[in-house]
Formats: structure tokens, sequence, C-alpha cells
């Protein structure tokens, strides 16, 4: 089975030697994913503004292997405060209504100190409808 590689274009992509995502097979998975706009590399200061870039990047990412959120099943959310997960989980709401993935948030540090969210995501291919 082949590996499919997205690289979103960012440097720590580069130097560190992974995928935004990747896909093998009808699995798909989503690597740890920030609210940077990687065209200009800035990052907003609150939570709220980076989980709306975040799911900008991510669904760039999951289209370019052939998915979308709708096929997402599997969701880590990482925040270093409970009030940034109290600022995200509207969007959170929003984005994943009548997906329902499951799901785990994770107060824990980030990499850098101005990240306020971070998501990794894994969907399967063929798995957007939901039984009874």
């Amino acid at each position: 089975m082949k590996r499919k590689l997205v690289s979103s274009g960012s440097k720590m992509e580069q130097l560190a030697s992974y995928s935004r995502a990747l896909r093998v097979g009808d699995r798909v998975f989503l690597s740890g994913t920030t609210g940077y706009d990687y065209a200009s590399m800035t990052i907003q200061p609150d939570a709220a503004a980076q989980c709306q870039q975040l799911f900008r990047n991510a669904e760039a990412a999951l289209a370019a292997a052939g998915t979308s959120l709708k096929e997402v099943v599997m969701t880590r959310i990482y925040c270093p405060a409970a009030e940034d997960f109290d600022a995200i989980l509207p969007i959170l709401g929003e984005k994943f209504r009548g997906i329902m993935p499951a799901s785990v948030g994770i107060l824990a540090d980030l990499v850098r100190p101005e990240i306020r969210v971070e998501i990794e995501m894994e969907a399967i291919i063929g798995s957007a409808e939901i039984a009874d």
C-alpha cells in the first residue's frame, strides 16, 4: 500500500521531516495543526482566531489527501489553558455539527508560547454516512 504525503510548505515540516497529512489506503492522518497562516507565517494572539485559521489549514490538507471534515472520525485537541478550550468550543461545535467524531481535549504546553490551540485528526474515506 502506497503513502500519499501532503505538505503545507511550512518550514517546521521540512525541518522535522513530517507530513501535514498522510493518506494510507482509506485512512488519513492529519498531523498536529495550528493556527499559523502559512502564507505569511503569522499567528493571531487569541485562541478563537487561531482555531478558525487552524480549520482553514486542516480542511486544505484533508482535501489534498482526498477527504474532508465529513469523514473525520477522531480528533485530539491540545490547549495550554482551560480558557482556550472555552474560546474554541463554539467553533468546534460549528465545524463538527452532524459529524460527531470521537474526541479528546488535552491541556498541555505547546511547542511555542504563542500557540493557543493545536489539533490532530484521523479520517476514514467513505465514512461520512452516519448509521441510525
